[in-house]
């Protein structure tokens, strides 16, 4: 079975590793086109261009996916299956090209969180699970016939960065497991609508912008110590504080906390800390520990060494 990858962050290498390990016909690899990134500007490949090159594979890297001389060449490829991890929006004439198909490796339990960022939103939630699956992609996003799942539990102190790692590796898996199926015509693909139950709420997975992340300190503990954790380590959670003693505010991004649930009656956002090795911020019901923290124009550090650098 010929088959062309699609794909372009390390979430993807993953899958497109396990097929070339195991010898599959990989024909094809199509990722975004390089873009310069950092301070310098420098043209930054995807890792999955990296990946496909240091394996010697046939790579596209098309700006439009409608423009014609990208269709040719992919037609000239003559995959009987495509695969997409962590690509983009395909348009049908690129998804029904082959005689297979195109399946898609989707980091949640669909229906529940279709989107672009369904591993932030399963952690900030607070879901105690959630999964990869792989489905058919059709004209609508994320809503194609369901092929394969399977569930990992999310730990109670589990962040983004820990459940990516944990789906990437199962997900590889999954695309194998799914491409065995579809060679030996063992795929019984299920319509989403029959996982759809009554009274269910089905949550989205919309795109994480900046704003998004700035933490409302009129929530509770809970829901912001899983905000915190699902946005952690990347593109993380930030919030505008005033520490006692300093004349301006400060914009912390927060990475890691601790739940404290305890009665007070502080107002909410003052800062409680011994000036040396802790500080917590006062909520509706209870505080929130801040561990690990990032100052502008500062690495990350522990909220220890934030504090040695202020003078109370």
């Amino acid at each position: 079975m010929r088959i062309v990858f699609m794909g372009t962050p390390d979430f993807a290498v993953a899958s497109l590793k396990i097929l070339v390990e195991n010898k599959y016909d990989v024909v094809g690899v199509i990722t975004m086109p390089d873009k310069p990134a950092g301070r310098g500007h420098k043209v930054q490949y995807s890792a999955v261009k990296q990946y496909a090159l240091e394996q010697n594979l046939r790579l596209l890297q098309p700006e439009k996916l409608r423009d014609e001389a990208f269709l040719e060449e992919l037609r000239s490829l003559q995959a009987d299956l495509q695969i997409v991890v962590a690509f983009r929006m395909l348009p049908e004439v690129v998804w029904d090209m082959p005689k297979y198909g195109t399946f898609n490796l989707h980091a949640s339990l669909l229906p529940q969180y279709r989107g672009a960022a369904p591993i932030n939103w399963a952690i900030i939630n607070g879901d105690k699970e959630t999964g990869a699956t792989t489905f058919f992609l059709t004209h609508e996003i994320d809503t194609g016939k369901i092929i394969q799942q399977e569930k990992i539990a999310i730990a109670e102190t589990d962040n983004a960065g820990i459940v990516h790692d944990k789906l990437m590796e199962m997900g590889a898996k999954l695309v194998k497991k799914t491409v065995d199926m579809l060679i030996e015509g063992k795929i019984d693909a299920v319509d989403q609508a029959q996982f759809i139950h009554s009274g269910v709420e089905l949550k989205a997975a919309p795109k994480i912008f900046k704003e998004t992340c700035q933490i409302d300190l009129l929530w509770g503990v809970e829901r912001v110590y899983n905000f915190v954790r699902g946005l952690s380590p990347y593109p993380a959670a930030w919030v505008e504080l005033q520490f006692p003693g300093q004349a301006e505010t400060v914009v912390l991004k927060v990475y890691e906390t601790e739940k404290e649930f305890e009665k007070h009656d502080l107002a909410v956002g003052t800062i409680v800390t011994d000036g040396k090795k802790s500080a917590k911020i006062a909520l509706t019901d209870g505080f929130i520990q801040l561990k690990s923290v990032q100052a502008p124009g500062k690495k990350r550090m522990e909220i220890g060494e934030l504090l040695r650098g202020m003078r109370f």
